[in-house]
Parts: structure tokens; C-alpha cells; sequence
């Protein structure tokens, strides 16, 4: 599913007192089966952003074309469900939101809320407590009796059992130890191969967004700073440090090496095979 905003602006509380303008002049366009990494210093518009991706919100100004949709500034809109039903977040936290008595029936509330029959409900239940890696037997247990990590599993296995074709995570891995935090991503990753799922990714970790992303968007003051592939925007890290961004830790060291040691390098590297592979060349162009 293709999703574009058009001059789109946001103001909370319009028309009064406390108006605050949070997101002005956004023109974007996600591809369908694009994996999007949406970074920016925190007040720069991306959770806000986020939200007008399946209709949470609705532009003060501009439109949002969501597949066939059109939502728009001054117009009312109704039957939003389908949107919502074809654009999954995964919020912050999201083991926050469970609420039933088993595991199956919090994965079904979701799909059985938008029409789904019952019998089909716990057969996607069953597929997605698979997709993301949780054992059959989960699913009469409660979910308030497992680990954070499996709660969190089991939050998200309710998204995809709504069979979104957009995933939008706002900060998946947050609170997550890193490898709590590298299996999730990993997960979110191999989905967005075996199903062709649009993926929508903010976050603060510019590892991830560099690992994973065909394109990183950098937000700042509610406006698209700048937009590229990982190697692009890492092209010119210093830029992104004044905007007080961080910066993957091997762009950071290679930096230094530029500035302490006068190394070039051709390109930025995003990995540290990249990186180890770039400083031989380096030095044995040194050595001739």
C-alpha cells in the first residue's frame, strides 16, 4: 500500500490559545513494500506524523492518500476502519494494552472488532503467536503470567493478526536489554521479507535505522530535513550531530579517524565488516 502526504501540516489545539504547530510542509511518498526509518531529535514531528499514517490524526492542512484513500484538511471522514484495519502501529510499550484473560483472545479482539468471524480470528492467532516467535501453547496461558519480553510479543502478534500491509513501530524496542532489542528487530525485519509488509520504523537508534532502512527520513521542527538511503544521510554526520542527532558508532569512529589521522574513506560504513574492510584500503593506499 502506497502512502503520500501532501503539504501537510498539524496544529494541536487549532484556534486557540494553546495552538502549537507541530508538523508544517510535509511531502513524502512511502513505496509499497519500503522499509521506512523515521529519525529526529524528540519535539521534531515524528510521533505526530505517525499518526496520520492510518488516520489517528487528520491534517490541519494538506491531504494523506492512504492506498485509495483521500484524507484531507476541512472535510469529514467516515469509515476509517479499513484504514486502520490495512495500517498496524506498534506503539510504545504495547504490552501496556493487553487487557483480556488469555493470550488468544487478546490476539483476536482486534480482528473480531473489524468483522472477523470467530473460527477465523484464532486461526490467525495461531499464526501470529508463530510469527513472532511464541510457542502454540501460549495461547490458553495469561498474559499478565509472562515475561515483559513475551508480553510484548504477544502485543505485537495482535497487530499482525489484523494482516495489515503497513507496519508503523514507534520506538518497538524501547525498555528492551540489547538482545531483547536485536531479536525484535530482527523479527520485524524477516516479516517485512516474507510478507512484503510496508514497514514504517521511528526511532532514536541509528543502528537500526542504518541496518535496516531502504530510506531514512531526518525530521526537525516538523519539517522533512532531509531524506535518502543509509549511506546518504550518513554521508555527512557532522550535519546530523548539530541537529543533535547521534550517529552509528562506526560512522562516529570513522569520523575520528578522518579528523585524527587524515584517513580518507570512500564511502560511510554502516557495519564493522564494512568499516574493518575500509581502513585496510585505507592503509595499504597509505603505504604506496
Amino acid at each position: 500500500m502506497r502512502i503520500t502526504l501532501e503539504d501537510v501540516e498539524y496544529r494541536y489545539q487549532a484556534n486557540t490559545p494553546f495552538e502549537h504547530l507541530a508538523l508544517q510542509d510535509v511531502n513524502l511518498e512511502i513505496k509499497p513494500g519500503s522499509y521506512t526509518a523515521f529519525i529526529g531529535h524528540t519535539g521534531s514531528g515524528k510521533s505526530t506524523l505517525l499518526q496520520h499514517l492510518n488516520a489517528l490524526l487528520k491534517p490541519t492542512k494538506g491531504r494523506v492518500i492512504i492506498g485509495d484513500r483521500i484524507i484531507e484538511s476541512g472535510r469529514k471522514e467516515k469509515h476509517l476502519r479499513p484504514v486502520r484495519q490495512k495500517v498496524g502501529i506498534v506503539f510504545q510499550f504495547p504490552e501496556h494494552q493487553l487487557f483480556e484473560e488469555t493470550v488468544e483472545k487478546d490476539i483476536c479482539f482486534g480482528p473480531m472488532n473489524f468483522g472477523v468471524q470467530e473460527e477465523e480470528a484464532k486461526k490467525r492467532a495461531r499464526e501470529a503467536v508463530k510469527q513472532v516467535g511464541l510457542p502454540d501453547g501460549i495461547l490458553e496461558k495469561s498474559p499478565f503470567d509472562l515475561s515483559g519480553g513475551q508480553m510484548r510479543r504477544v502485543a505485537i502478534a495482535g497487530v499482525l493478526a489484523m494482516e495489515p500491509d503497513v507496519l508503523v513501530l514507534d520506538e518497538p524496542t524501547a525498555g528492551l536489554d540489547p538482545r531483547g532489542r536485536m531479536e525484535i528487530m530482527d523479527m520485524f525485519y524477516d516479516l517485512h521479507k516474507r510478507r512484503g509488509i510496508s514497514t514504517i520504523l521511528v526511532t532514536h537508534s541509528m543502528e537500526d535505522a542504518a541496518k535496516y532502512a531502504d530510506e531514512i527520513v531526518v525530521m526537525h521542527k516538523g519539517s522533512v530535513f532531509k531524506k535518502g538511503n543509509p549511506e546518504e544521510i550518513f554521508s555527512e554526520p557532522e550535519q546530523l550531530i548539530e541537529l543533535g542527532l547521534d550517529v552509528p558508532d562506526t560512522v562516529r569512529f570513522q569520523l575520528k579517524l578522518q579528523k585524527e589521522l587524515g584517513i580518507r574513506f570512500d564511502h560511510p560504513c554502516l557495519n564493522i565488516d564494512e568499516l574493518a574492510a575500509q581502513i585496510d584500503k585505507a592503509m595499504k593506499r597509505g603505504n604506496r
